[in-house]
């Protein structure tokens, strides 16, 4: 699990000094905390030396900084190149189950010189191409992978969008070349001209809470989606996107898979932990763990005082299976934090539940250095309740009221927010099961916007059933721009790894090829009984599901009070002029004067103000 970016540039861009590859490398840090390498090429594409920066100035360069989980030797580190140099790999992640693979290319002769899986990736890549080995990997990855033989450098991400890479490829113009990084902030260094804060990513902030892809926070910046991959020709300057082929449904002993996929989550050169929350996955994961092997230890945010607390709860899973068990309280306080936090999520994010899961990262960094959760059991098995609630309009399909329309308000209710919903098809209306600012409030939030796009969420092709539509829906945006985003950015924060059994690419064909009966079940997620002992299963779905929610209104009312002053003119300048500091600021006042409901959307602003002036502090930043 590591960070990397770096840059190809053509021949008529500016060099990049080592000003800004160290600044580059300062921003991956965190995320790579054992070792540093940069591996540089000047104008005549002659190697540059340097540990870790080059001395001179650099035309191409990779840059990695690794959290060494397999093989924690050296040899191991990154940017990783074949035998002749000609082939360079920067990867983030963790594959499993490579090493059956990895005997096959021995047997045909190639040598392995570590007991890697960055190495197993080059090697493979050597054999076979980008496309199959894109289709033996199982697990969580982001690379670019740089090949001087052909002229070209590949960018890929996972199916699932565990691993984040984002990306600025121009090809014509004064700064033409390809410029990638796991984040924002590590990309923004290697940027020679002036850039912008893009206004459709802040509308998309508004509407979804994170910056959905392929967009990000800055013109010309893209996100690589999920299951994609993308070829860089630096010949020619062309840059062409490709999907990666769907899973295919395979039908198979999901329980045995996910034995299988626990199991392989465990292999590891670094202690080992389990984050417990009290519900029904990561329970699963724990009993699957507790029955093939000795128990690890769990760790739980805890929420004292709060009727969210679940932390009784994880710790009876826990003392049930024998496990090791820490409660880490989330603070009563966030302000000497929260600027901290914000820097960490990179770009504007506003899910609450990212606060405490920082600070349980924070802490169980500190025995262990890879953590399994239980992330995806919702998107597998349809556990949302915004499921049931919003196929009730099913029916409803493409149509849309021809008199709906947005009327401007700070909080629609009732028919105004039914209004809302009616001037949306009925696939772009699911976004308002869980979103930020609904479109009115975008609206009266950005007065000077011509038009808001109902959602800026990817859509699935049509032809399926309901429920199929919005899981998919979910598996493209939901689950790898919001769940696993948070997932990657907190634990990265602090050199933790996090590993996520039930979104194993093997377990998910396995499920895909269920029964819709038995998939999907009253009450939801009911099949995973199997993979837990009679009496716990009993407990935990006869249970109310909580979430994990953090106090937020006492934080808004307390320690981020003092944030909201003059948080209006802030954010107008900052958006140049997209935003109008009256309605922010008459949004602040409604909650402060007793709406509640206005509490995360109050959130949303105040980590948009913070990571704008972050952010607007790299050089290059224009109004």
């Amino acid at each position: 699990m590591c960070g990397f970016a770096g840059f190809f540039m053509s021949e008529a861009s500016p060099l990049r000094g080592p000003g800004q590859l160290a600044a580059m490398l300062e921003q991956l840090k965190a995320r790579g905390p054992d070792a540093q390498h940069v591996v540089a090429w000047n104008g005549d594409h002659q190697r540059i030396g340097g540990d870790p920066v080059p001395a001179t100035a650099a035309k191409q360069a990779m840059l990695h900084a690794r959290l060494a989980i397999i093989d924690p030797t050296p040899g191991a580190d990154q940017p990783m190149g074949n035998d002749d140099g000609q082939v360079w790999l920067c990867y983030n992640g963790e594959v499993y189950g490579w090493e059956t693979d990895a005997k096959q290319l021995t047997e045909a002769g190639v040598h392995f010189r570590t007991r890697s899986d960055t190495e197993f990736i080059l090697r493979a890549y050597e054999a076979w191409g980008l496309e199959k080995t894109l289709s033996r990997l199982r697990g969580m990855y982001a690379f670019a992978l740089y090949d001087a033989r052909l002229g070209k450098v590949f960018l890929a991400r996972d199916p699932m969008g565990k691993k984040p890479l984002l990306y600025r490829a121009a090809v014509s113009g004064p700064d033409a070349g390809l410029v990638f990084a796991s984040t924002l902030r590590a990309l923004l260094p290697a940027l020679t001209g002036e850039w912008r804060f893009s206004h459709a990513a802040l509308d998309a902030y508004l509407a979804h809470r994170t910056i959905p892809a392929p967009l990000t926070l800055v013109d010309n910046v893209k996100r690589l989606p999920n299951g994609h991959w993308a070829e860089y020709d630096l010949r020619h300057g062309s840059f062409v996107l490709h999907q990666q082929p769907a899973i295919v449904p395979c039908a198979g002993d999901w329980l045995s898979t996910l034995d299988q996929a626990v199991a392989l989550r465990t292999i590891a050169d670094r202690p080992i932990g389990l984050f417990l929350s009290g519900g029904i996955d990561s329970a699963v994961i724990a009993a699957r763990l507790a029955a093939h092997q000795n128990p690890l230890r769990a760790f739980t945010a805890g929420f004292p005082g709060s009727a969210m607390d679940e932390s009784k709860a994880a710790a009876a899973v826990a003392a049930r299976f024998g496990f090791e068990h820490r409660i880490v309280p989330v603070p009563q306080s966030i302000q000497d934090d929260f600027s901290a936090i914000v820097a960490s999520l990179d770009e504007p994010f506003a899910d609450p539940s990212a606060i405490p899961l920082w600070y349980l990262a924070r802490e169980a960094t500190k025995e262990v250095k890879v953590v399994l959760s239980g992330d995806g059991g919702d998107e597998l098995f349809a556990g949302y309740k915004r499921y049931r609630q919003h196929l009730r309009s099913a029916w409803r399909r493409n149509f849309r009221w021809p008199l709906a329309q947005w009327k401007l308000a700070l909080a629609p209710k009732g028919f105004d927010k039914l209004r809302q919903e009616l001037a949306m098809d009925w696939r772009e209306a699911y976004s308002l099961r869980f979103s930020g600012f609904n479109p009115a409030q975008r609206c009266f939030l950005q007065p000077k916007l011509t038009s808001i796009p109902a959602t800026y969420w990817r859509m699935p092709a049509r032809g399926r059933s309901p429920l199929e539509s919005l899981l998919a829906i979910d598996m493209d945006n939901y689950l790898p721009e919001y769940i696993l985003r948070k997932s990657d950015l907190t634990t990265m924060a602090h050199g933790l790894e996090l590993r996520s059994p039930l979104l194993d690419t093997v377990l998910y064909a396995d499920v895909c090829a269920l029964p819709a009966d038995e998939r999907f079940t009253i009450p939801p997620k009911k099949i995973l009984s199997r993979a837990l002992p009679g009496t716990l299963a009993a407990e935990l779905f006869g249970g109310k599901k909580k979430g994990f929610n953090p106090p937020l209104r006492p934080w808004l009312q307390q320690d981020l009070r003092d944030r909201s002053l003059g948080l209006g003119e802030r954010l107008q300048q900052l958006s140049s002029g997209s935003f109008c500091a009256r309605a922010v600021d008459q949004y602040a006042a409604a909650f402060y004067q007793g709406d509640g409901s206005l509490a995360e959307g109050l959130l949303q602003l105040l980590v948009l103000d913070e990571s704008l002036s972050q952010l607007s502090a790299f050089p290059g930043w224009q109004l």
